[in-house]
């Protein structure tokens, strides 16, 4: 096999049957979420929508959010700021990681 899959997580393996099953909302909710770009599933060839694990993980944190009393805009950038969060400390562990393999190359 000359190319790698993706993670598992990020592959989209889930119909929106099954997607809703899993997650409690209803094909039309998911649809509307994915225009309000909260969601962007993984679509094939012929133009189906394939949900991945990690879409599933954010469509439960958008339904958390709903039921707490947030708009949808409101979730979009919560979910932006998260994302952007997990982003920062990832790099923020790099550079520290960084620092200490330049401390013991110094010392």
């Amino acid at each position: 096999m000359t190319q790698q899959s993706p993670p598992r997580s990020t592959r989209g393996v889930y119909g929106i049957s099954v997607t809703s099953e899993l997650t409690g909302i209803g094909p039309q909710t998911l649809r509307l979420y994915e225009r309000r770009g909260l969601i962007a599933p993984s679509r094939t060839g012929g133009g189906t929508r394939r949900y991945s694990e990690e879409d599933i993980y954010r469509l439960n944190r958008v339904s958390e959010l709903v039921e707490a009393g947030v708009n949808l805009t409101g979730i979009r950038q919560i979910l932006d700021l998260e994302a952007a969060n997990t982003e920062l400390r990832a790099e923020n562990v790099r550079l520290q990681q960084e620092v200490a393999a330049l401390e013991t190359t110094e010392g």
